[in-house]
């Protein structure tokens, strides 16, 4: 057979070939891109695979889905309907009653029990903590009291000489009898240095432990591997409870990058007694069933002997891909909204939507005063400068700008409005909180815990200085380039 006709026209059958499935790609992507997808983010990947064809489907394939396998989402419906069965049967005499709060707060915490939170309860206490090292202090000692259980629940969980205290406490917890169960982030965990020694350390000490949303697909296990579990969390007997932004890690993250700039990261936990410490317990369980499959039992009793120590309203706000609509968005901006005379965000990773901006233009043009804390260095490059393509519109919409000072990563995440409503916990401000990691916050209604916050934020203020917009006009054409391009890739979901 002669094949001398097709080897003389291989490379017009390649070049037509390569023409079809390039149009292909880029047709198939007009039907499947934009749905349900915000617009902003549907152009956004419809530009990366006109572009480039080829690799921009490839990262739609691995990265484009916020939805966890069929599996996932089915025992996540579960949990779900379990802890809403435990809210429904909790004793009346815990739960705030939504018509004697303040309108735009009921509204929020009212919107939040429709989008998968946890009732308002009464009676709690919240000690903020500020201190790295101290925390962990903390966290050791509330170990240290523990005669039933410890859950504990980190993104980043790694044994190193900072954390050696909290390891410590845990091993004399199982050793006097005490269930000790640990969560941890898959794929943090491998990232981070000392994974090796961290899980050595789980399996010396004898205690339960399980990664979160492990990417491994040699075990049959694989979802959109930027999914993850952000959420720090302690619980022990139900009784004390610990929550936050700070990483159960060394402030430097024993990262040689970190290391040679000298960086350290500053957090806020918060160290909560109370019936709320039952909401951690269900977001605990209800990762732990996702997990391993594993029914815990500390909420199924029918009646819990919940102690009410303190004056503050608190309620537990999960997110994540496993609800329905990005629920700690939906719930901040509502409260943005009921603000009558100041807002304070403090967020390391501040890249907003649309809704967080219009919140915050609407609040200033009213006459609210807006203030936002962040850090003036940064870790991670491309949202760092997505952040700063934002500081110029939020300047020009009146909201003052404090750059927390190096060499220190303001790693925060709190915000308060006006005198008596604050929420802290593990989310940012940012489009990857709000729609691809599992997080979770804390809405809590008292004029005590604002005020405590309110001295965290006149400490960030005394070790910030302020960004001006004359200041900001004169930034380099390199630097404006770099910001807007990765405000571009932000929008990548």
């Amino acid at each position: 057979m002669d094949l001398t006709w097709l080897v003389n026209s291989w490379p017009y059958i390649s070049t037509f070939g390569f023409f079809v499935v390039d149009n292909i790609i880029r047709i198939v992507a007009l039907f499947v891109v934009p749905r349900n997808r915000r617009p902003t983010a549907g152009m956004a990947w419809l530009m990366a695979i006109f572009f480039l064809p080829v690799p921009g489907l490839l990262l739609f394939l691995i990265i484009g889905s916020k939805r966890l396998p069929k599996s996932r989402e089915r025992k996540q419906e579960d949990i779900n309907k379990f802890v809403s069965e435990v809210a429904d049967r909790e004793d009346n005499s815990l739960v705030a009653p939504v018509d004697q709060l303040q309108e735009g707060l009921a509204s929020a915490v009212q919107l939040g029990r429709s989008l998968g939170a946890q009732p308002m309860l009464l009676g709690n206490t919240a000690t903020i903590c500020i201190d790295y090292e101290g925390s962990f202090a903390q966290m050791a000692a509330a170990i240290r009291s523990a005669t039933e259980y410890v859950h504990v629940e980190f993104y980043i969980f790694v044994h190193d000489e900072t954390t050696d205290d909290v390891f410590a406490a845990m091993r004399e917890a199982v050793e006097r009898g005490v269930k000790v169960r640990v969560l941890l982030d898959h794929v943090s965990a491998v990232r981070n240095p000392g994974a090796k020694k961290t899980v050595q350390s789980f399996k010396d000490i004898g205690l339960d432990w399980s990664y979160m949303l492990p990417v491994r697909p040699w075990r049959g296990e694989y979802q959109r591997p930027d999914l993850r579990n952000h959420r720090k969390l302690l619980v022990v007997d139900g009784k004390v409870g610990f929550m936050g932004s700070q990483n159960l890690v060394d402030s430097s993250y024993n990262k040689a990058s970190n290391k040679r700039r000298g960086l350290h990261w500053k957090d806020l936990m918060v160290r909560v007694e109370g019936p709320i410490v039952l909401g951690l317990e269900a977001v605990f369980q209800g990762d732990w069933y996702l997990e391993t499959g594993e029914y815990l039992t500390h909420l199924a009793e029918e009646s819990i002997s919940v102690e009410q120590p303190g004056e503050l309203e608190c309620q537990i706000v999960p997110s994540g891909p496993g609800y329905e609509g990005e629920n700690n968005l939906q719930v901040f901006v509502a409260l943005l909204y009921s603000a009558r005379r100041r807002i304070s965000i403090t967020s390391p990773y501040f890249v907003p939507d649309g809704s967080i901006m219009n919140a915050l233009r609407a609040a200033t043009a009213r006459g609210v005063e807006v203030e936002l804390f962040v850090s003036e260095t940064g870790d991670q490059a491309v949202v760092y400068h997505a952040q700063r393509s934002y500081y110029e519109e939020i300047l020009r919409a009146g909201v003052r700008i404090w750059m927390f000072k190096p060499p220190y990563i303001l790693h925060s995440k709190h915000f308060t409005v006006d005198e008596a409503v604050a929420v802290v916990g593990s989310s940012n401000m940012d489009q990857r909180s709000f729609g691809l990691n599992m997080e979770i916050s804390m809405v809590v209604h008292g004029e005590s815990f604002v005020s405590d916050l309110d001295e965290v934020n006149d400490y960030y203020r005394a070790n910030s200085r302020e960004l001006t917009i004359e200041e900001w006009s004169k930034q380099p054409l390199r630097s404006q380039l770099l910001d807007g391009l990765a405000r571009l890739t932000s929008a990548l979901q």
